[in-house]
């Protein structure tokens, strides 16, 4: 199951750098146009084969190391699903979808 990270090009995040500072962390990330969560931007979505698919918005550069941290368990987990979100920081109020696998 590899792991997809999709930053949204449109958004702030995905014009500059940040995709970059996400990837040396030693993920792959790819950026794609609108993601249509404009009304929370910048959003990023993390999705595997088999996995619940997570959307997260209202992203900034503060949540670099939440998102790296999320990351991190996602890819461990065996369905991306967690016992307990408040390990994730921020981003736990920052989902905009969690979509089943």
């Amino acid at each position: 199951m590899t792991l997809q990270i999709t930053l949204c090009a449109t958004c702030t995040l995905g014009q500059g750098d940040f995709a970059e500072k996400l990837s040396a962390s030693g993920f792959a990330v790819q950026k794609t146009e609108c993601m249509s969560g404009c009304t929370r931007p910048s959003t990023l979505a993390f999705r595997a084969a088999g996995k619940v698919a997570y959307l997260f918005g209202d992203l900034t550069e503060a949540d670099l190391s939440d998102l790296i941290t999320f990351a991190k368990a996602y890819e461990a987990s065996t369905d991306g699903t967690f016992p307990d979100a408040r390990i994730f920081g921020a981003l736990r109020t920052k989902a905009i979808a969690r979509i089943p696998g």
